[in-house]
């Protein structure tokens, strides 16, 4: 084992994974993934929320054996855990997308492949077999977004993740800074911190360039991460509403899943319209800055749910213990995504697999400390008022 997989192996949290990555990673790479939009508020908040809550565990509980075990879109679940959808991560480390649905898969959570994944639809479905979502952005070409949902039907994903907060893209000033755009490109003001990245560089060198493999076709003669990316960005439909939604619902004959809820009263819109679970989501900080934390709007969002579909949570996850905090304000569980990417682009297979571990550890810990012997004692007893 050499000294970088041998970090990884002792990493003993989300942080020490997360710098790993950065020692690996050229700046304007590792920059793209751990920004958030403008002055990175709701990036900073995502995280804030988390560090406010406090906790009051119960004493004299027998937790000798505690268990994880939960029902997750109605069915079992090892841990109240799911993949968050993570574009590009090829452009960190090559097969990147696929060690992390692996690890979910090895931990029996489900796995959320974004449509800006280096990872095809198929590819994921037959190499890492196991609970499989599937997340589709909202595309002007209409025809190529019915197709994306119809291959994701075709290799069995058992839900459609429908991404609502992306009518545009934010502006993320860490990759102008950087010269990052889209289409990806090195750029002469990058070769310096390439070359200070060798690992990472020659692991492009010898795999090439990554390509967004679910977006080839989406414009005539585009094959190429470069060309791919750029007509991404120009076919976001920003006239997606709600009558498109319910057309996709009436398209979708599995379970249905709207990430990127803040508010109450669009929560309740969509119980009514059909949804299956609800992610409050700020897409990480990455697109409105100024907008709530998630942790901050999950409980007016589970109010106006009241209990008919699952809410889940999504930014700013880090430690096992932000699990407690969510299911205790209501949540039925979180979507990770920077957690496992950095593991991920950090050590591969074994990096995806470490994030995994330090998550479901620290769990498992925090339960025992706090009092609960099972996912569903906890809950709102447990928070300082």
């Amino acid at each position: 084992m050499g000294l970088f997989q041998h970090a990884i192996a002792r990493a003993q949290s989300i942080d020490e994974l997360r710098l790993a990555a950065r020692r690996r990673l050229p700046r304007f790479v590792f920059d793209f993934f751990d920004g958030g939009s403008e002055s990175e508020l709701t990036l900073s908040a995502n995280r804030q929320a988390f560090e406010r809550v406090r906790l009051l565990p119960h004493v004299l509980v027998d937790v000798a054996e505690v268990s994880t075990a939960c029902t997750i879109l109605g069915a079992p679940a090892d841990y109240p855990l799911a993949i968050a959808p993570t574009g590009g991560v090829g452009y960190g480390r090559q097969g990147g997308d696929l060690a992390i649905a692996k690890a979910a898969a090895r931990h029996g959570i489900p796995y959320t492949l974004s449509t800006s994944a280096t990872a095809s639809i198929e590819e994921i479905a037959r190499e890492a077999p196991g609970r499989l979502w599937f997340q589709a952005y909202v595309l002007k070409n209409r025809d190529f977004f019915h197709k994306l949902i119809e291959r994701a039907r075709a290799a069995d994903y058992e839900a459609l993740v429908i991404t609502v907060d992306l009518p545009v893209g934010g502006k993320r000033e860490r990759d102008v800074r950087n010269g990052f755009r889209t289409p990806f490109k090195i750029t002469p003001r990058c070769f310096a911190d390439v070359a200070l990245h060798p690992r990472w560089a020659l692991a492009l060198l010898r795999h090439g360039m990554p390509v967004n493999q679910n977006l080839v076709g989406l414009q005539r003669d585009v094959t190429t991460v470069r060309g791919v990316a750029s007509a991404v960005g120009r076919n976001y439909d920003p006239s997606f509403d709600w009558d498109r939604l319910a057309q996709v619902r009436d398209r979708w004959p599995r379970k249905l899943i709207v990430k990127g809820v803040l508010r109450g009263d669009d929560a309740d819109r969509l119980v009514r319209l059909g949804a299956d679970a609800v992610v409050v989501s700020n897409h990480g900080g990455r697109q409105l800055d100024g907008a709530s934390a998630t942790l901050d709007a999950l409980p007016g969002v589970v109010r106006a749910v009241a209990g008919r579909i699952p809410v889940w949570l999504d930014g700013g996850v880090r430690r096992g213990v932000d699990i407690v905090k969510a299911r205790a304000l209501g949540a039925q569980g979180v979507l990770v995504g920077r957690a496992t990417l950095y593991g991920a682009v950090a050590g591969g297979d074994a990096g995806a697999e470490r994030a995994l571990q330090i998550l479901t550890e620290e769990l498992v810990r925090a339960m025992k400390l706090c009092g609960v012997a099972r996912v569903e004692d906890i809950d709102a007893n447990l928070l300082q008022p």
